[in-house]
C-alpha cells in the first residue's frame, strides 16, 4: 500500500541569515528523505518589527521566536528553525527542541573599518553592538571605547559600518561564516576577551512534541556533543533567569566524555565582571550548568543581578 506524500512546512524569520539556516535544514531533510515535499514559510517576529529599540529595553523573552512558536502550535508549520541563542529556556507546552545540529564557530568577531585589531583601536573608537553582553566585556578590556546601539540584519549592520557610522562592529562568527562573509572579519575574539552568548553558533529545530514523523526526521540531524554543551549553557541561563537585559555569557566544550564550561555575569558598564569555570562528566551537563550558575551567584553575580533587576535573585 502506498502512503500519501506528506508536505513538511518549515517556519523561519525572513532575514538573509535565517533563510540560509532554514534552506540548509531544507536541503538536509531532502537528503534524508528524498521524496519529502518541503516548503518554507516566512514569519515576522516582534524582534524583527522593533529595529530602532535596544533589545534590553524591549524586555521579555522570545522576541525572535514567539510568533514562530505560535504558528507551530496552530499547526501552520511543522518545524521551526531558530538560532539557539534566541530561544528561551522554557518552551510553550507541547513544543520541544527536537534536534540540535553540529555547532558553527561560537566566537564573536570584530570587523573594523580600517582593519584595526581590538587592542589597536583608537581611544574613543565608536563600536556598534546591540548586545549588553558584548558591551560589558568590551568595556572591561577597553573602558575608553564608545559603545553605540547597532540593530538590524547582518547585511544592514555591515552597510552601516561601511557608511562610516562606526569604527568597528561586533558580530557572531557563525552568521558571517554561514553567509560566506568570513573574509570580512578583522579579528576573531578569544573567549577570554569576549565569552559568547548561550547557544551561540548552534541551531534549534523546534517542533510539536506529539509529531512522531517530524521528531524522527529532525532527530537524524542531531549532534550529541553540541546538545550536551548547549544543555549545560542553557541550564546556567535558566538558573540565573537571564534575558537580554543582563550581560550573561557561557561557553561549554566537549572532549571525549568531559565537559568544560566558562561563564560570567557582568555589570553593564563592564567595571564589575564575575567569571568562573567548571569541569565534569558529560552525563552531568545540566547539573554542571546549574552549579556554575550558583558559583557565579555566590562570588558576586547575585549582587550584580539584583542591581540590574532591582529584585532578589
Amino acid at each position: 500500500m502506498k502512503h500519501a506524500v506528506r508536505e513538511l512546512v518549515i517556519g523561519t524569520r525572513g532575514s538573509k541569515l535565517a533563510l540560509w539556516q532554514a534552506e540548509w535544514v531544507h536541503a538536509r531533510l531532502r537528503q534524508l528523505e528524498p521524496g519529502l515535499l518541503v516548503s518554507l514559510k516566512q514569519i515576522k517576529t516582534t524582534g524583527d518589527k522593533m529595529l530602532d529599540t535596544p533589545l534590553a529595553t524591549i524586555g521579555g523573552k522570545g522576541l525572535f521566536v514567539k510568533e514562530i512558536e505560535d504558528a507551530l502550535l496552530r499547526g501552520e508549520i511543522d518545524l521551526a528553525v531558530h538560532s539557539m541563542k534566541d530561544v528561551p529556556t522554557r518552551l510553550p507546552d507541547g513544543l520541544e527542541i527536537l534536534s540540535i545540529p553540529e555547532r558553527e564557530d561560537p566566537r564573536d568577531v570584530l570587523i573594523s573599518r580600517d582593519g584595526v585589531m581590538l587592542d589597536r583601536l583608537a581611544v574613543g573608537a565608536r563600536i556598534g553592538t546591540s548586545s549588553l553582553r558584548r558591551q560589558a566585556q568590551l568595556l572591561h578590556v577597553r573602558p575608553d571605547l564608545s559603545i553605540h546601539m547597532l540593530r538590524g540584519n547582518l547585511d544592514t549592520r555591515l552597510r552601516k559600518l561601511e557608511a562610516g557610522e562606526y569604527d568597528g562592529i561586533i558580530l557572531a562568527a557563525a552568521g558571517l561564516r554561514r553567509l560566506g562573509w568570513a573574509d570580512r572579519v578583522t579579528e576573531y575574539l578569544s573567549p577570554d576577551v569576549c565569552l559568547p552568548a548561550i547557544g551561540q553558533g548552534a541551531l534549534a529545530l523546534e517542533g510539536r512534541a506529539d509529531d512522531a514523523f517530524v521528531r524522527e526526521l529532525a532527530g537524524r540531524m542531531e549532534h550529541r556533543p553540541t546538545r550536551l554543551a548547549v544543555t549545560a549553557e542553557r541550564a546556567l541561563l535558566e538558573r540565573l533567569e537571564g534575558g537580554c537585559q543582563v550581560p550573561i555569557a557561557a561557553h561549554a566544550t566537549i572532549e571525549s566524555d568531559r565537559l568544560s564550561m566558562s561563564a560570567l555575569v557582568a555589570g553593564v558598564n563592564g567595571r564589575r565582571l564575575i567569571r568562573d569555570a567548571i569541569h565534569g562528566s558529560v552525563d552531568e551537563a545540566h547539573r554542571l550548568g546549574v552549579r556554575l550558575a550558583e558559583l557565579l551567584l555566590e562570588h558576586g553575580g547575585g549582587e550584580i543581578l539584583r542591581e540590574i533587576y532591582g529584585t532578589a535573585t
